[in-house]
Protein backbone atom coordinates (compact mmCIF):
# COMPACT_ATOMS: atom_id res chain seq x y z
CA UNK A 1 0.00 0.00 0.00
CA UNK A 2 1.19 3.28 -0.09
CA UNK A 3 1.45 5.93 2.84
CA UNK A 4 0.20 9.90 2.57
CA UNK A 5 1.09 12.04 5.66
CA UNK A 6 -0.88 15.46 5.51
CA UNK A 7 -1.37 15.45 1.75
CA UNK A 8 -1.81 18.50 0.53
CA UNK A 9 -5.13 19.17 -1.43
CA UNK A 10 -3.53 19.08 -4.83
CA UNK A 11 -2.61 15.59 -4.35
CA UNK A 12 -6.38 13.95 -3.78
CA UNK A 13 -6.63 13.23 -7.27
CA UNK A 14 -3.77 11.13 -7.00
CA UNK A 15 -5.28 9.34 -3.66
CA UNK A 16 -8.50 8.75 -4.90
CA UNK A 17 -7.66 7.65 -8.32
CA UNK A 18 -8.69 3.93 -9.63
CA UNK A 19 -6.54 1.45 -11.07
CA UNK A 20 -7.25 2.30 -15.07
CA UNK A 21 -6.01 -0.75 -17.48
CA UNK A 22 -5.85 -0.15 -21.78
CA UNK A 23 -9.41 -2.05 -22.27
CA UNK A 24 -9.37 -1.62 -25.81
CA UNK A 25 -8.12 -5.21 -26.42
CA UNK A 26 -10.72 -6.39 -24.10
CA UNK A 27 -13.66 -4.96 -25.44
CA UNK A 28 -12.76 -5.90 -29.24
CA UNK A 29 -13.07 -9.42 -27.64
CA UNK A 30 -15.98 -8.71 -25.59
CA UNK A 31 -17.72 -7.18 -29.29
CA UNK A 32 -16.53 -10.35 -31.26
CA UNK A 33 -17.99 -12.58 -29.16
CA UNK A 34 -21.48 -10.83 -28.31
CA UNK A 35 -21.84 -10.18 -31.73
CA UNK A 36 -21.71 -14.07 -32.20
CA UNK A 37 -24.16 -14.93 -29.49
CA UNK A 38 -25.85 -12.46 -31.14
CA UNK A 39 -26.17 -14.48 -34.87
CA UNK A 40 -25.62 -17.94 -33.48
CA UNK A 41 -27.65 -18.20 -30.25
CA UNK A 42 -27.60 -21.47 -27.99
CA UNK A 43 -24.52 -22.77 -30.76
CA UNK A 44 -22.66 -20.29 -29.80
CA UNK A 45 -23.00 -20.24 -26.31
CA UNK A 46 -22.30 -23.95 -25.73
CA UNK A 47 -19.01 -23.14 -27.94
CA UNK A 48 -17.68 -20.51 -25.20
CA UNK A 49 -18.92 -22.42 -22.34
CA UNK A 50 -16.38 -25.15 -23.34
CA UNK A 51 -13.63 -22.22 -24.18
CA UNK A 52 -13.75 -20.28 -21.18
CA UNK A 53 -15.81 -22.95 -18.43
CA UNK A 54 -14.14 -25.80 -19.94
CA UNK A 55 -18.00 -27.32 -19.92
CA UNK A 56 -19.13 -29.72 -22.74
CA UNK A 57 -22.54 -28.75 -22.23
CA UNK A 58 -25.93 -30.93 -23.80
CA UNK A 59 -28.76 -28.89 -21.98
CA UNK A 60 -28.10 -24.93 -20.75
CA UNK A 61 -30.76 -24.62 -18.19
CA UNK A 62 -30.06 -26.27 -14.67
CA UNK A 63 -33.06 -28.84 -14.29
CA UNK A 64 -35.45 -29.68 -11.41
CA UNK A 65 -33.60 -32.20 -10.89
CA UNK A 66 -30.54 -30.71 -10.11
CA UNK A 67 -31.88 -27.88 -8.02
CA UNK A 68 -33.09 -31.13 -5.57
CA UNK A 69 -29.26 -32.46 -5.99
CA UNK A 70 -28.03 -29.31 -4.77
CA UNK A 71 -30.17 -28.85 -2.07
CA UNK A 72 -28.68 -32.40 -0.28
CA UNK A 73 -25.43 -30.59 -0.99
CA UNK A 74 -25.69 -27.40 1.20
CA UNK A 75 -25.61 -28.10 5.22
CA UNK A 76 -28.82 -27.39 7.15
CA UNK A 77 -26.95 -24.87 9.14
CA UNK A 78 -25.67 -22.70 5.58
CA UNK A 79 -29.34 -23.35 4.46
CA UNK A 80 -30.93 -21.63 8.05
CA UNK A 81 -28.34 -19.05 7.64
CA UNK A 82 -29.55 -18.14 3.74
CA UNK A 83 -32.93 -18.10 5.27
CA UNK A 84 -32.21 -15.63 7.70
CA UNK A 85 -30.49 -13.29 5.13
CA UNK A 86 -33.20 -13.77 2.54
CA UNK A 87 -35.90 -12.95 5.14
CA UNK A 88 -34.09 -9.33 6.57
CA UNK A 89 -33.49 -8.36 2.93
CA UNK A 90 -37.18 -9.05 2.00
CA UNK A 91 -38.33 -6.99 5.31
CA UNK A 92 -35.63 -3.93 4.00
CA UNK A 93 -37.08 -4.12 0.53
CA UNK A 94 -40.45 -4.82 1.24
CA UNK A 95 -40.19 -1.28 3.50
CA UNK A 96 -39.17 0.51 -0.16
CA UNK A 97 -42.43 -0.14 -1.81
CA UNK A 98 -43.81 2.98 -3.19
CA UNK A 99 -47.36 4.54 -2.75
CA UNK A 100 -48.33 6.92 -5.56
CA UNK A 101 -50.61 9.95 -4.61
CA UNK A 102 -53.02 11.53 -7.20
CA UNK A 103 -51.96 15.51 -6.98
CA UNK A 104 -53.94 18.48 -8.19
CA UNK A 105 -51.88 20.83 -9.95
CA UNK A 106 -54.56 22.87 -11.32
CA UNK A 107 -58.07 22.82 -10.64
CA UNK A 108 -59.44 20.38 -13.33
CA UNK A 109 -56.16 18.93 -13.60
CA UNK A 110 -54.77 15.89 -11.80
CA UNK A 111 -51.82 14.36 -12.18
CA UNK A 112 -50.35 10.78 -10.29
CA UNK A 113 -47.54 8.01 -10.98
CA UNK A 114 -47.96 4.48 -10.54
CA UNK A 115 -45.07 1.94 -10.16
CA UNK A 116 -45.01 -1.67 -12.85
CA UNK A 117 -42.35 -3.61 -12.41
CA UNK A 118 -39.84 -4.54 -15.37
CA UNK A 119 -41.49 -7.53 -16.84
CA UNK A 120 -38.28 -9.90 -17.78
CA UNK A 121 -35.30 -9.42 -16.01
CA UNK A 122 -31.69 -10.94 -15.88
CA UNK A 123 -29.67 -11.67 -13.12
CA UNK A 124 -25.68 -12.03 -12.97
CA UNK A 125 -24.20 -14.32 -10.80
CA UNK A 126 -20.25 -14.89 -10.74
CA UNK A 127 -19.52 -18.40 -9.84
CA UNK A 128 -15.37 -17.83 -10.70
CA UNK A 129 -12.72 -17.90 -7.03
CA UNK A 130 -15.62 -16.85 -5.07
CA UNK A 131 -19.09 -17.61 -6.43
CA UNK A 132 -21.61 -15.49 -5.00
CA UNK A 133 -24.30 -17.11 -3.84
CA UNK A 134 -25.72 -14.21 -1.55
CA UNK A 135 -25.74 -12.13 -4.81
CA UNK A 136 -28.59 -14.25 -5.89
CA UNK A 137 -30.38 -13.09 -2.74
CA UNK A 138 -29.33 -9.59 -3.10
CA UNK A 139 -31.00 -9.43 -6.69
CA UNK A 140 -33.84 -11.96 -6.99
CA UNK A 141 -35.23 -10.88 -3.35
CA UNK A 142 -36.06 -7.68 -4.90
CA UNK A 143 -37.12 -8.53 -8.08
CA UNK A 144 -39.75 -10.93 -6.38
CA UNK A 145 -41.12 -8.32 -4.06
CA UNK A 146 -41.75 -5.67 -7.14
CA UNK A 147 -43.43 -8.51 -9.07
CA UNK A 148 -41.15 -9.03 -12.10
CA UNK A 149 -42.72 -11.59 -13.90
CA UNK A 150 -39.80 -13.04 -15.73
CA UNK A 151 -36.47 -13.65 -13.53
CA UNK A 152 -33.47 -15.51 -15.84
CA UNK A 153 -30.58 -16.35 -13.84
CA UNK A 154 -27.55 -16.77 -15.65
CA UNK A 155 -23.88 -18.57 -14.00
CA UNK A 156 -20.84 -20.32 -15.17
CA UNK A 157 -20.83 -23.88 -14.07
CA UNK A 158 -17.66 -25.67 -13.33
CA UNK A 159 -15.51 -28.10 -16.05
CA UNK A 160 -18.53 -30.80 -15.12
CA UNK A 161 -21.47 -28.54 -16.37
CA UNK A 162 -22.40 -28.06 -12.70
CA UNK A 163 -23.66 -25.17 -10.66
CA UNK A 164 -22.62 -23.98 -7.23
CA UNK A 165 -25.24 -25.78 -5.02
CA UNK A 166 -25.63 -22.99 -2.73
CA UNK A 167 -26.35 -21.13 -5.38
CA UNK A 168 -28.98 -23.20 -6.58
CA UNK A 169 -29.86 -23.11 -2.74
CA UNK A 170 -30.43 -19.52 -2.68
CA UNK A 171 -32.35 -19.21 -6.03
CA UNK A 172 -35.05 -21.94 -4.37
CA UNK A 173 -35.03 -19.84 -1.78
CA UNK A 174 -35.71 -16.45 -3.60
CA UNK A 175 -38.36 -18.14 -5.76
CA UNK A 176 -36.06 -18.13 -9.18
CA UNK A 177 -36.43 -21.12 -11.41
CA UNK A 178 -35.33 -20.04 -14.81
CA UNK A 179 -31.43 -20.72 -14.51
CA UNK A 180 -28.66 -21.24 -17.17
CA UNK A 181 -25.60 -22.51 -16.97
CA UNK A 182 -24.06 -19.74 -18.59
CA UNK A 183 -21.22 -17.32 -17.35
CA UNK A 184 -19.46 -14.64 -18.78
CA UNK A 185 -19.89 -11.98 -21.47
CA UNK A 186 -21.89 -14.81 -23.53
CA UNK A 187 -24.31 -14.93 -20.31
CA UNK A 188 -24.54 -11.21 -20.76
CA UNK A 189 -25.21 -11.81 -24.67
CA UNK A 190 -27.74 -14.88 -24.27
CA UNK A 191 -30.02 -12.12 -21.90
CA UNK A 192 -29.34 -9.03 -23.66
CA UNK A 193 -30.15 -11.00 -27.00
CA UNK A 194 -32.08 -14.04 -26.29
CA UNK A 195 -31.41 -17.47 -27.97
CA UNK A 196 -33.17 -20.39 -28.67
CA UNK A 197 -32.93 -21.20 -24.85
CA UNK A 198 -32.85 -18.49 -22.85
CA UNK A 199 -35.50 -15.62 -23.01
CA UNK A 200 -34.09 -12.21 -23.83
CA UNK A 201 -34.44 -9.65 -20.93
CA UNK A 202 -35.17 -6.54 -20.42
CA UNK A 203 -32.72 -5.61 -17.81
CA UNK A 204 -29.93 -6.94 -16.58
CA UNK A 205 -28.10 -6.86 -12.94
CA UNK A 206 -25.23 -8.47 -11.30
CA UNK A 207 -21.74 -8.20 -11.06
CA UNK A 208 -18.91 -9.59 -13.03
CA UNK A 209 -14.89 -9.08 -14.00
CA UNK A 210 -14.34 -6.33 -15.90
CA UNK A 211 -15.31 -8.71 -19.63
CA UNK A 212 -18.55 -9.39 -17.80
CA UNK A 213 -18.88 -5.04 -17.09
CA UNK A 214 -17.69 -4.59 -20.58
CA UNK A 215 -20.46 -6.21 -21.92
CA UNK A 216 -23.15 -5.23 -20.27
CA UNK A 217 -21.98 -1.43 -20.96
CA UNK A 218 -22.09 -2.67 -24.92
CA UNK A 219 -25.17 -4.37 -24.97
CA UNK A 220 -26.75 -1.30 -23.03
CA UNK A 221 -26.05 1.22 -25.97
CA UNK A 222 -28.80 -0.50 -28.10
CA UNK A 223 -30.45 -3.41 -26.52
CA UNK A 224 -31.67 -3.68 -23.00
CA UNK A 225 -30.86 -1.71 -20.07
CA UNK A 226 -28.65 -2.42 -16.88
CA UNK A 227 -28.32 -1.80 -13.29
CA UNK A 228 -25.39 0.66 -13.26
CA UNK A 229 -22.04 1.29 -14.10
CA UNK A 230 -18.96 -0.56 -12.12
CA UNK A 231 -15.56 -1.53 -11.33
CA UNK A 232 -13.52 -3.39 -9.22
CA UNK A 233 -15.15 -3.78 -5.74
CA UNK A 234 -13.39 -0.60 -2.78
CA UNK A 235 -14.15 0.24 0.67
CA UNK A 236 -12.95 3.28 2.67
CA UNK A 237 -12.55 3.37 6.50
CA UNK A 238 -12.56 6.40 8.23
CA UNK A 239 -10.57 5.95 11.85
CA UNK A 240 -9.77 7.82 14.80
CA UNK A 241 -8.00 7.58 17.91
CA UNK A 242 -11.05 5.70 19.45
CA UNK A 243 -11.12 3.07 16.58
CA UNK A 244 -10.55 -0.99 17.22
CA UNK A 245 -7.37 -1.66 15.04
CA UNK A 246 -8.42 -5.23 14.71
CA UNK A 247 -11.59 -4.38 13.38
CA UNK A 248 -10.34 -1.65 10.85
CA UNK A 249 -7.43 -4.60 9.11
CA UNK A 250 -9.90 -7.21 9.30
CA UNK A 251 -12.41 -4.21 7.30
CA UNK A 252 -9.87 -3.71 5.17
CA UNK A 253 -8.88 -7.21 4.76
CA UNK A 254 -12.32 -7.87 3.72
CA UNK A 255 -12.54 -6.17 0.80
CA UNK A 256 -8.85 -7.02 -0.83
CA UNK A 257 -9.55 -10.47 -1.04
CA UNK A 258 -12.30 -9.91 -3.45
CA UNK A 259 -10.04 -9.76 -6.03
CA UNK A 260 -6.99 -8.36 -7.61
CA UNK A 261 -8.06 -5.45 -8.74
CA UNK A 262 -9.97 -4.24 -5.24
CA UNK A 263 -8.81 -1.11 -3.70
CA UNK A 264 -8.76 -0.30 -0.15
CA UNK A 265 -8.63 3.64 1.40
CA UNK A 266 -7.88 3.84 5.08
CA UNK A 267 -7.98 7.44 5.94
CA UNK A 268 -7.67 8.48 10.13
CA UNK A 269 -6.63 11.71 11.77
CA UNK A 270 -4.44 9.94 14.16
CA UNK A 271 -0.70 8.69 13.14
CA UNK A 272 -0.52 6.03 15.97
CA UNK A 273 -3.97 4.20 14.86
CA UNK A 274 -2.77 4.20 11.27
CA UNK A 275 0.93 2.31 12.35
CA UNK A 276 -1.42 -0.02 14.62
CA UNK A 277 -3.40 -0.64 11.98
CA UNK A 278 -0.38 -1.20 9.60
CA UNK A 279 0.88 -3.67 11.44
CA UNK A 280 -2.51 -5.63 12.37
CA UNK A 281 -2.97 -5.89 8.41
CA UNK A 282 0.17 -7.42 8.14
CA UNK A 283 -0.89 -9.37 10.63
CA UNK A 284 -3.69 -11.02 9.86
CA UNK A 285 -2.96 -11.23 5.99
CA UNK A 286 -0.81 -13.90 6.71
CA UNK A 287 -3.83 -16.15 8.02
CA UNK A 288 -5.56 -15.59 5.14
CA UNK A 289 -6.65 -18.64 2.47
CA UNK A 290 -6.81 -15.85 -0.18
CA UNK A 291 -3.83 -13.84 0.95
CA UNK A 292 -2.52 -13.85 -2.46
CA UNK A 293 -4.92 -11.80 -3.76
CA UNK A 294 -5.43 -10.05 -1.06
CA UNK A 295 -1.60 -8.72 -0.55
CA UNK A 296 -2.04 -7.85 -4.66
CA UNK A 297 -5.18 -5.44 -4.13
CA UNK A 298 -3.41 -4.35 -1.02
CA UNK A 299 -0.76 -2.39 -4.35
CA UNK A 300 -3.70 -1.00 -5.17
CA UNK A 301 -4.02 0.46 -1.35
CA UNK A 302 -3.64 3.58 0.28
CA UNK A 303 -3.47 4.69 3.71
CA UNK A 304 -3.81 8.22 4.52
CA UNK A 305 -3.14 10.63 7.92
CA UNK A 306 -5.21 13.82 7.62
CA UNK A 307 -5.18 16.75 10.25
CA UNK A 308 -8.38 17.00 10.84
CA UNK A 309 -12.12 15.57 10.55
CA UNK A 310 -13.10 17.78 8.05
CA UNK A 311 -9.94 16.70 5.76
CA UNK A 312 -11.32 13.20 6.59
CA UNK A 313 -14.71 13.47 5.36
CA UNK A 314 -13.45 15.99 2.16
CA UNK A 315 -11.63 12.88 1.19
CA UNK A 316 -14.24 10.19 1.52
CA UNK A 317 -17.05 12.58 -0.27
CA UNK A 318 -14.44 12.83 -3.04
CA UNK A 319 -13.31 9.35 -3.14
CA UNK A 320 -17.23 8.48 -3.18
CA UNK A 321 -16.48 4.95 -1.83
CA UNK A 322 -18.60 1.44 -2.95
CA UNK A 323 -18.71 0.89 0.78
CA UNK A 324 -17.73 3.22 3.90
CA UNK A 325 -16.90 2.52 7.40
CA UNK A 326 -17.14 5.61 10.02
CA UNK A 327 -15.23 3.39 13.04
CA UNK A 328 -15.08 7.37 14.76
CA UNK A 329 -16.24 7.88 18.35
CA UNK A 330 -19.13 10.27 16.69
CA UNK A 331 -20.25 7.74 13.70
CA UNK A 332 -23.78 9.66 13.78
CA UNK A 333 -22.81 13.43 13.20
CA UNK A 334 -19.93 12.58 10.53
CA UNK A 335 -22.83 9.87 8.90
CA UNK A 336 -24.95 13.16 8.09
CA UNK A 337 -22.44 14.67 6.57
CA UNK A 338 -22.10 11.88 3.66
CA UNK A 339 -22.62 12.71 0.36
CA UNK A 340 -20.77 10.30 -1.94
CA UNK A 341 -21.53 6.70 -0.68
CA UNK A 342 -22.84 3.09 -2.16
CA UNK A 343 -23.47 1.63 1.52
CA UNK A 344 -22.53 3.11 4.97
CA UNK A 345 -21.60 1.26 8.06
CA UNK A 346 -21.70 2.94 11.52
CA UNK A 347 -19.57 2.16 14.40
CA UNK A 348 -17.69 -0.31 15.18
CA UNK A 349 -19.47 -3.57 14.83
CA UNK A 350 -21.21 -2.88 11.72
CA UNK A 351 -18.34 -4.40 9.16
CA UNK A 352 -18.72 -4.52 5.43
CA UNK A 353 -19.57 -8.22 5.69
CA UNK A 354 -23.01 -7.26 7.35
CA UNK A 355 -24.24 -5.31 4.63
CA UNK A 356 -23.17 -8.24 2.17
CA UNK A 357 -24.65 -11.02 3.54
CA UNK A 358 -27.37 -10.58 6.02
CA UNK A 359 -28.27 -7.31 7.57
CA UNK A 360 -31.11 -6.51 4.89
CA UNK A 361 -29.33 -3.55 2.87
CA UNK A 362 -28.52 -4.36 -0.75
CA UNK A 363 -25.19 -5.15 -1.41
CA UNK A 364 -25.28 -4.64 -5.48
CA UNK A 365 -23.55 -0.76 -5.01
CA UNK A 366 -21.85 1.89 -7.55
CA UNK A 367 -17.85 1.64 -7.60
CA UNK A 368 -15.08 2.97 -9.54
CA UNK A 369 -16.62 6.96 -8.20
CA UNK A 370 -20.17 5.97 -9.34
CA UNK A 371 -21.84 7.17 -6.39
CA UNK A 372 -21.52 10.52 -7.00
CA UNK A 373 -24.32 9.81 -9.26
CA UNK A 374 -25.71 6.63 -8.80
CA UNK A 375 -27.28 4.77 -5.74
CA UNK A 376 -27.33 0.87 -5.34
CA UNK A 377 -29.69 -1.59 -6.36
CA UNK A 378 -33.05 -1.42 -4.61
CA UNK A 379 -36.85 -2.19 -5.52
CA UNK A 380 -37.24 1.05 -7.77
CA UNK A 381 -34.24 -0.90 -9.56
CA UNK A 382 -36.56 -3.14 -11.04
CA UNK A 383 -39.70 -1.04 -11.42
CA UNK A 384 -40.73 2.09 -13.60
CA UNK A 385 -42.56 5.04 -13.01
CA UNK A 386 -45.18 5.66 -14.99
CA UNK A 387 -47.06 8.94 -14.89
CA UNK A 388 -51.27 9.57 -15.23
CA UNK A 389 -52.69 12.59 -16.25
CA UNK A 390 -56.44 14.00 -16.59
CA UNK A 391 -58.08 16.80 -17.79
CA UNK A 392 -61.14 17.93 -17.48
CA UNK A 393 -62.95 21.17 -18.96
CA UNK A 394 -61.94 23.06 -16.31
CA UNK A 395 -58.17 22.20 -16.44
CA UNK A 396 -58.06 23.16 -20.26
CA UNK A 397 -59.93 26.57 -18.87
CA UNK A 398 -56.79 26.50 -16.12
CA UNK A 399 -54.28 26.08 -18.62
CA UNK A 400 -54.97 25.50 -22.44
CA UNK A 401 -53.77 29.34 -23.02
CA UNK A 402 -50.54 28.49 -21.38
CA UNK A 403 -50.22 25.82 -23.13
CA UNK A 404 -51.07 27.20 -26.53
CA UNK A 405 -48.14 30.62 -25.79
CA UNK A 406 -45.47 27.91 -25.18
CA UNK A 407 -45.89 25.44 -28.28
CA UNK A 408 -46.02 28.75 -30.19
CA UNK A 409 -42.79 30.15 -28.72
CA UNK A 410 -40.97 26.75 -29.61
CA UNK A 411 -42.79 26.97 -33.17
CA UNK A 412 -44.36 23.45 -32.45
CA UNK A 413 -47.54 24.22 -34.16
CA UNK A 414 -49.54 20.71 -34.27
CA UNK A 415 -48.99 21.00 -30.65
CA UNK A 416 -50.39 24.16 -30.21
CA UNK A 417 -53.19 22.93 -32.28
CA UNK A 418 -54.21 19.97 -30.08
CA UNK A 419 -54.86 22.22 -27.47
CA UNK A 420 -56.49 24.62 -29.43
CA UNK A 421 -58.78 22.42 -30.48
CA UNK A 422 -59.98 21.88 -27.28
CA UNK A 423 -60.50 25.02 -26.34
CA UNK A 424 -62.82 25.88 -29.24
CA UNK A 425 -64.68 23.28 -28.50
CA UNK A 426 -65.39 23.97 -25.01
CA UNK A 427 -66.20 27.67 -25.79
CA UNK A 428 -68.97 27.15 -28.61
Amino acid sequence: MIIYRNPKREVWPDIIARPRLNLTQLNDTVATVLADIKARGDEAVREYELKFDKAALTSLAVSEQEMDEAEQLVSNELRDAIILAHHNIKVFHISQRFVGQKVKTQEGVVCWQKSVAIERVGLYIPGGTAPLFSTVLMLATPAKIAGCKEIVLCTPPNSEGKVNPAILMAARIAGVSKIYKIGGVQAIGAMAYGTETVPKVYKIFGPGNQYVMAAKQQVSLDEVAIDMPAGPSEVCVLADDTANAEFVAADLLSQAEHGIDSQVLFITTSEAKLNEVQKEVERQLQQLPRKEIAAKALDNSRYVLVNSVDEMMALSNAYAPEHLILQVKDYEQLAERVVNAGSVFLGAYACESAGDYASGTNHTLPTHGYATAYNGVNLDSYCRKITFQHLTEDGIRHIGRAVELMAEAEQLDAHKNAMSVRIRAINK
